[in-house]
C-alpha cells in the first residue's frame, strides 16, 4: 500500500497540548476564506476563533441560527449561512449561495459530527452517522468544487477520530439494514470514510491545486458525546467523580482549545505545503498502526513508554483501494459527481 504522501510524523516540534491559536501566532490569513461545518459547537467554535484571530473570512453553516449566534457571540465578523448535512437540497441550497458570490474558498474545514447515536435514518434511508459525518460533507466538497479550484492553493480538512479504529466500511450492509445496529461501529464506519474520503479527494485533487487532510482532533469532551453514558466516560477517565472533564494531554485527553489545533493546522500550515491525503494527529503526520498489531494497546504501550501521544492510524482507513471504492460508492449514493 502506498500513499501520495508517506503517513510519517514529520516532527513538527508542536503537540498534544499545543492550541489552535499557537498555531496561528503570527500567521496572517487576510484574504483568505473557509468554511468551517460544526462551526457552533465543541471544536468549531475554537476552529473559527483561531482563524478568524488570524484574519481568514468565515462562513459557518448552521441548522440553528440562535444558538450558533449565543455561541459565536464573542467572534466578530463571521458569517452564517443555514445549512443541515442530512438534507441534500440543504447542502446544495447552500453551495449554491456560496458559489454565486464567485468567492474562492481556501479552506472547507469538515468538522461537523454526530457520535454514537441510536438508530435513525435520513429521508434516503441511510444510517444518520454515515449520512451525516460522510455523505453530507461528500456531496458539500464536491458542490463546492469551483470556489476550491478558484482559489488555486486550497485545503480540504475531515475532523474524522481514533474512533475510526471501531470498524471499517461494512461494503455489504453499510446502513444497518440486516446486521444488529451498534452506535460506535456505525460512528467507527462513518470516521474510517472521513480518512478514506481525504485520500481519494487529495489524489483528485492535487494536480489541481487542492489536498486533503484527515484528523484525530484528541479525545475531548463536546457536545458530541452527549449520547454516552457518564459512568462509560468515567471508566475511560475522561471525567473525574464531580461530571467535570479531565484535562490531560499527555494521554490525549484535550481541552477543545487543544483539539481544534491539529484542524487549524492542517488547514493553514507551511509544514504540509506540497503534501496531503495523510491523517494527522497532535499538529502532525500520525503514524501508522502496524498490521496485526492491537491499536488500543499499542497506543497506552506509546503514551505509557513516552514513545508517542498519538495513537495512530488503522491501514485500512487509508487504504487507496478501498478509497477509491468509497468514492464510487458516495457518487452513486448522492448522486453528486466532480
Amino acid at each position: 500500500m502506498t500513499t501520495s504522501t508517506p503517513q510519517t510524523p514529520l516532527g513538527t516540534g508542536y503537540g498534544p497540548a499545543t492550541t489552535a491559536s499557537e498555531i496561528v501566532a503570527g500567521a496572517d490569513l487576510t484574504g483568505r476564506t473557509a468554511i468551517v461545518t460544526g462551526g457552533y459547537s465543541g471544536l468549531g467554535v475554537e476552529t473559527v476563533r483561531a482563524l478568524r484571530t488570524a484574519g481568514a473570512s468565515v462562513v459557518v453553516p448552521v441548522r440553528n441560527r440562535e444558538k450558533a449566534a449565543e455561541t459565536l457571540a464573542g467572534v466578530d465578523g463571521v458569517q452564517l449561512e443555514p445549512m443541515d448535512l442530512q438534507d441534500p437540497a440543504s447542502v446544495d441550497a447552500f453551495a449554491d449561495r456560496f458559489l454565486g458570490e464567485d468567492r474562492p474558498l481556501h479552506m472547507l474545514i469538515n468538522s461537523a459530527g454526530i457520535m454514537a447515536v441510536p438508530l435513525s435514518r435520513d429521508a434516503r434511508g441511510y444510517e444518520s452517522q454515515f449520512a451525516t459525518n460522510h455523505l453530507g460533507h461528500f456531496q458539500l466538497t464536491l458542490r463546492l468544487w469551483p470556489a476550491l479550484l478558484r482559489a488555486e492553493g486550497a485545503r480540504v480538512v475531515a475532523v474524522s477520530s481514533w474512533g475510526h479504529r471501531e470498524s471499517g466500511i461494512v461494503w455489504d450492509d453499510m446502513h444497518f439494514e440486516r446486521r444488529p445496529y451498534d452506535p460506535m461501529s456505525a460512528y467507527g464506519q462513518s470516521k474510517t470514510a472521513n480518512n478514506l474520503f481525504a485520500v481519494e479527494l487529495d489524489r483528485r485533487g492535487r494536480d489541481h491545486g487542492v489536498r486533503a487532510f484527515s484528523l484525530h482532533p484528541g479525545r475531548i469532551l463536546t457536545p458530541l458525546v452527549r449520547y454516552t453514558d457518564p459512568e462509560i466516560l468515567r471508566r475511560m477517565g475522561m471525567i473525574d467523580e464531580n461530571g467535570e472533564p479531565i484535562v490531560d494531554p499527555a494521554r490525549n485527553k484535550k481541552s477543545p482549545q487543544q483539539g481544534a489545533a491539529t484542524s487549524v493546522w492542517c488547514a493553514t500550515s507551511p509544514q504540509l505545503d506540497g503534501l496531503g491525503g495523510v491523517y494527522c494527529e497532535n499538529s502532525d503526520i500520525a503514524p501508522l498502526v502496524p498490521d496485526g498489531d492491537d491499536p488500543v494497546a499499542l497506543a497506552e504501550e506509546r503514551v505509557r513508554t513516552q514513545q508517542s501521544h498519538a495513537f495512530g492510524v488503522m491501514p485500512y482507513s487509508i487504504d487507496p483501494h478501498s478509497a477509491t471504492r468509497l468514492w464510487d460508492l458516495s457518487e452513486k449514493l448522492t448522486g453528486i459527481s466532480l
